[in-house]
């Protein structure tokens, strides 16, 4: 392998840390992205069933508020009820648009690598062919081997490129869509959450469900 990583020259570099950031990338986002850890399952229900027991605590608000990207919606809504409906909704989205700023956090970095490696290959390739030419204007062409040099960098970076890119733009694709998804399922459970609690009660911690 070592070898293969000389052979494809200076160029192998840029390529061997983009596949580094990649991997580091497209593991800590399929982390992140888990649906219980961004949508919590009972988190509604916790929080109704506080709201009933009258037991809504500035403690607990923070556990909800530092739990989730949606928990950080929901207090929001829960701190400022009492306000005008409307300027509500329009703090829930400044809060939500900071969820799902979270939510894409890297990924553009990882589209980028999915675009530049086959480049960076490309480069390589045509470094490779650049010092074959060269050589035969150095040496002539009657020694095959004196190409195999650039011959071979130019077929390892192009090669390499391509592995590196290809497995990126999969993670790229399918974090992209997953981070689509559950913006979509914040929304939909905030505004729920907003209209039940707008039926429910006129104030958290008022003792009124």
């Amino acid at each position: 392998m070592l070898a293969v990583i000389e052979s494809g020259g200076w160029i192998m570099l840029p390529l061997i840390f983009c596949s580094i950031v990649a991997a580091a990338i497209t593991l800590e986002r399929l982390w992140s992205l888990k649906r219980n850890r961004v949508i919590p399952q009972h988190l509604l229900a916790q929080i109704w069933l506080w709201i009933k027991n009258d037991e809504l605590t500035e403690e607990r608000l923070d556990t909800v508020r530092e739990g989730s990207p949606l928990g950080r919606i929901l207090v929001v809504a829960l701190v400022h009820w009492g306000e005008d409906l409307a300027e509500i909704k329009e703090r829930m989205e400044d809060a939500g648009r900071e969820a799902t700023h979270e939510l894409y956090r890297y990924l553009n970095t990882l589209g980028t690598i999915a675009g530049i490696s086959p480049l960076l290959g490309l480069l390589g390739t045509v470094i490779g062919i650049m010092r074959a030419f060269a050589s035969i204007e150095s040496h002539g062409a009657g020694d095959p081997r004196l190409l195999a040099g650039g011959v071979a960098q130019a077929l390892i970076t192009t090669a390499a490129g391509l592995t590196v890119a290809i497995p990126s733009l999969v993670a790229y694709r399918l974090l992209r869509g997953r981070a689509d998804g559950l913006v979509l399922a914040m929304e939909q459970s905030a505004l729920r959450f907003v209209d039940s609690l707008r039926g429910r009660m006129r104030k958290p911690g008022a003792g009124e469900a």
